[in-house]
């Protein structure tokens, strides 16, 4: 449970945690649709000099970020995988019946692991950086001009807070099920994948039955203290843009019209 890194903010006093959520979030935003549309290695590599310039920025160790992708390396094979022994093209360099190896392959499979990282580590340095309160406070300043077509972004910011605090909480909870199951001795790491897969289910319910509890007691007590409308809260921090936005945003529009030339020359 301590490897699941994505999603936690970790408190602290870093030059990218003076910056306004608002502008993280559409950094981050910007970021990765752009990674989706980078197809030469000059545009991956501005992308990971912006990137670890992010992760500097932060104030944390590489190495925690490391321990973050840790996790998510079975889902970058199993993709390098299919990209590698199902992509067409030419030089043929390996073939058996339809299962072949060629150049182009290894390109996109390259292309794969840079992007999943890439995009992890950055939506790493996100949530990192923001208060789960602060990323609901920001995700409903920029969605406020779809109120003008009957969108209740209050609601919806409201359900994304609660669901981000939910995230540490489920966390904690698993952890002591876990724990309460060993000391009961039940391993959760030896045996066979069907035997490992049947000693997970008495974790799922007792998880589940929990976060339903959870939510019941939550609705009770906002029933309780006569909450009703969500447009109608006040907010204790109050979002404001700031010098270092403007930094953020002039590196970011710089980053957008080199990464823009980079694809178009090559």
């Amino acid at each position: 449970m301590n490897n699941l890194v994505i999603g936690q903010f970790i408190p602290g006093k870093a030059w990218l945690y003076r910056v306004d959520p608002r502008t993280k979030i559409l950094v981050t935003v910007v970021y990765v649709f752009l990674l989706i549309f980078a197809s030469t290695w000059p545009a991956y590599l501005l992308a990971t000099v912006f990137l670890l310039a992010a992760l500097v920025l932060t104030g944390q160790s590489l190495g925690l970020y490391w321990r973050g992708i840790k996790p998510v390396l079975w889902l970058i094979l199993f993709t390098v995988c299919l990209q590698l022994l199902f992509t067409g093209g030419t030089p043929v360099l390996w073939q058996w019946s339809f299962i072949k190896i060629t150049v182009p392959g290894i390109v996109n499979s390259a292309y794969v692991v840079l992007r999943f990282v890439l995009i992890v580590l950055m939506s790493t340095a996100l949530t990192l950086t923001t208060a789960p309160t602060s990323i609901a406070s920001a995700i409903e300043a920029l969605l406020k001009p779809l109120k003008w077509v009957k969108v209740p972004v209050a609601e919806l910011a409201l359900m994304l807070s609660i669901a981000l605090r939910f995230v540490p909480l489920l966390m904690v909870e698993t952890d002591k099920v876990m724990k309460a199951q060993k000391s009961r001795g039940m391993s959760l790491s030896t045996g066979s994948l069907l035997k490992r897969s049947k000693a997970v289910l008495p974790l799922l319910i007792p998880l589940f039955i929990g976060a339903l509890q959870r939510a019941l007691d939550l609705a009770n007590a906002m029933e309780v203290r006569g909450f009703e409308n969500a447009d109608q809260r006040t907010r204790y921090r109050v979002l404001h843009f700031t010098k270092d936005d403007l930094i953020v945003l002039v590196a970011t529009s710089t980053y957008i019209i080199l990464f823009i030339f980079l694809l178009f020359v090559h």
